[in-house]
């Protein structure tokens, strides 16, 4: 965090009791006034303690640019306020309005081709553009001396969603800044061409001014400038987040400043592990993207918000209670899910669970996404289950403030790998970094085992069972802690495309997995990536797709767990384990799909010493995760599934979910209970 002395958490109104926050992004100023007024009746009803406000409020707020206009904000404030709702305000710095960009042209993106992204979506501005980040930063002024000492203001909410859209941005202020990056970075041209391998295909600089951003090139940009242009776009933006937080911080010390993360799904342009340090505490917007591990990614999602914010509460800053407007096809979320998703965030952490939006647009782009009060009004299925997960929310006062409980096993997540796997000119264009650490993830359910999902840098020494899937990017430095963390007694598992570069994208010599070979105690000289037609079996039963490996046994006890019984290398090691001391390391050398892997590492966690604390008749279909406050431990129990499970022997008093008459705790399709543990 910034500063040991500042709140780590919402500062709550005088007249908001304690406990799970719960409400949604507020947009008055789509309505007229006389709809106000109803809005806070139905946010009572419904059990709303908390908005975020002012959020595409820029042209509102500053219809010129000598011009400022808050009397609507102010009123609205106020009526929050009197009715016991809490404000997390915006800086309203999300969209430029259209004076500006008019005035300032020179403040839009341009992409890789040169072409300006114009006006009329929204977040049409450059990271870097000095002139944008002076009037951005004047907004900021404006909105924290006229609401510093509001008694509804609880939070501080910069910009929206920073990267969604302007994430790449190749312009010419793009190119300076990228310059001056690069030049912290590397001090001299010469360690910036060593480390960018210029010296293939005649790209050696001689001067900083002739280096550019990866833009549209004749064939593929050098690897290294791309990788360190996502580090450079990651940063930038970063940037402009500590600007306007320095200002909040001056004028306002006493209230805590957040910024929404968007950790889910293919958002990866921005390095959130190292964002989260700039940030009083940590939020995270989530939407399900429909397929067979829906549930499962928005569970590794959450984990990963959770692991990112050190286990402490964080705030869920957007889902939707239904379908969305962005998807191709946008489904409506069935019975259950919009509670089942709130409450695993929880589980995961969140003290906190808020919604886009209040009220469904009747006009825009997003006026199919729904909302808490939907276009059919409040006498409505939606309304009706936002009003029960808001009596639910109340119920689980107790467990506000409780941190996570660390898992028994973690799955390593790290950015720079998962940008360096899936750039171009690699043995297959399929490789995908996070649905393999997905799949992973769905194994560990699939077995009833808590596993955390930590990014890279977190300290190992308290996991029995640690998965670093597709570690494609090692350094010296992560090679050593990980050989540590091994000969300490550790379990660690490993997966094909690991340890292959350093962190310039450097090959490691000698032969793969490089900088892992030899605590793996393997050696593959060629990849064998399967072309999409084929398959090949591992075990006689276990399908493989994706990548295959002619893997050779080099080092002292290992053990092969696992041999390819069809294709090109048939009867040659696919799975290996090598034991060192009271710790082992294990290599995975295909893509097994979550099946597959849920049969690898029932093998693997055994060997680890970890085992499921479920039921054995809830394995597989039950999630448990566990918040701990002291000695007191709260589980979450969801149920993964569409048919009702009962869980047994779990002792405890239920807080969510009634006990059967074995004392069971019965959980419906897509139910959640929640138990305080003995």
């Amino acid at each position: 965090m910034t500063h040991p002395a500042r709140p780590q958490w919402l500062r709550r109104p005088d007249n908001v009791a304690p406990g799970i926050a719960y409400g949604a992004d507020y947009n008055p100023e789509q309505w007229p006034r006389e709809v106000w007024r109803d809005d806070v009746r139905l946010m009572r009803e419904a059990g709303v303690n908390i908005v975020s406000l002012g959020i595409f409020s820029w042209a509102r707020l500053q219809p010129a640019e000598h011009t400022w206009r808050f009397d609507w904000l102010d009123e609205v404030m106020g009526l929050l306020y009197d009715n016991g709702i809490a404000v997390d305000l915006a800086t309203a710095t999300a969209s430029p309005p259209p004076w500006l960009t008019a005035k300032h042209p020179e403040i839009l993106p341009v992409n890789e081709r040169g072409e300006t992204l114009w006006p009329g979506g929204r977040q049409h501005w450059r990271p870097t553009s000095p002139v944008f980040r002076e009037h951005a930063l004047a907004l900021v002024e404006k909105m924290a001396g006229r609401y510093a000492d509001h008694p509804a203001l609880s939070a501080w909410h910069v910009s929206n969603e920073l990267g969604c859209h302007n994430v790449y941005d190749y312009s010419d202020d793009a190119a300076r800044a990228f310059r001056t990056w690069l030049q912290a970075r590397y001090a001299t041209v010469e360690a910036l061409n060593h480390a960018w391998g210029t010296a293939f295909w005649s790209q050696e600089y001689s001067d900083w001014a002739q280096i550019l951003p990866p833009r549209l090139a004749t064939t593929h940009p050098n690897p290294t400038q791309q990788l360190d242009f996502k580090r450079f776009s990651s940063d930038a933006l970063r940037e402009h987040l500590r600007a306007e937080r320095d200002i909040l911080h001056r004028l306002t010390p006493d209230v805590p400043v957040t910024h929404n993360f968007m950790i889910m799904g293919g958002t990866k342009g921005m390095d959130y592990a190292a964002w989260a340090a700039d940030i009083d505490f940590v939020s995270n917007d989530h939407y399900l993207e429909p397929g067979p591990q829906a549930y499962d990614e928005l569970s590794f999602s959450a984990n990963l918000t959770g692991n990112i914010a050190g286990g402490r509460p964080w705030f869920l800053m957007e889902h939707s209670t239904s379908a969305v407007n962005w998807q191709q096809i946008n489904i409506a979320k069935k019975p259950g899910e919009l509670a089942r998703d709130s409450l695993t965030h929880v589980a995961h952490g969140a003290d906190a669970v808020c919604f886009f939006q209040w009220r469904q647009s009747a006009a825009g782009a997003e006026k199919y996404h729904s909302a808490m009060v939907p276009h059919a009004g409040p006498d409505s299925d939606v309304f009706r289950s936002v009003t029960a997960l808001g009596a639910t929310l109340r119920e689980l006062a107790p467990v506000a403030g409780a941190t996570r409980e660390q898992a028994p096993a973690a799955i390593v997540f790290h950015w720079d790998s998962w940008w360096a796997v899936e750039a171009d000119s690699h043995p297959t264009d399929r490789l995908r970094y996070r649905q393999e650490a997905l799949d992973w993830y769905t194994a560990f359910l699939n077995l009833g085992i808590r596993a955390d999902v930590v990014p890279l840098g977190t300290a190992l020494d308290g996991y029995s069972l640690v998965v670093a899937p597709m570690l494609h990017m090692v350094g010296e430095p992560v090679a050593k802690e990980l050989q540590g963390y091994v000969e300490a007694g550790g379990h660690l598992v490993t997966t094909y495309f690991s340890g292959i570069v350093d962190e310039h994208d450097h090959v490691w010599l000698g032969g793969h997995p490089g900088a892992l070979r030899d605590l793996l105690g393997v050696r593959v000289e060629e990849f064998a990536p399967l072309l999409d037609t084929e398959t090949v079996t591992v075990d006689e039963s276990l399908p493989a797709t994706l990548w295959t490996e002619r893997v050779q046994v080099t080092g002292p006890d290992v053990a092969v767990l696992s041999r390819y019984t069809t294709g090109e290398h048939a009867g040659h090691p696919a799975v290996t384990r090598r034991t060192v001391g009271e710790g082992s390391a294990a290599y995975v050398s295909t893509r097994l799909g979550p099946q597959g892997l849920t049969t690898v590492l029932d093998g693997l966690a055994a060997a680890a010493g970890v085992t499921s604390e479920l039921p054995p008749g809830s394995r597989g279909g039950v999630e448990l995760t566990v918040r701990r406050r002291g000695q007191e431990r709260f589980g979450f129990l969801v149920n993964r599934t569409d048919q009702p499970l009962p869980v047994t022997d779990l002792p405890g008093e239920p807080l969510v979910g009634a006990r059967g008459r074995n004392g069971e705790l019965s959980l419906p399709p897509r139910g959640v209970g929640v138990v305080r543990l003995a």
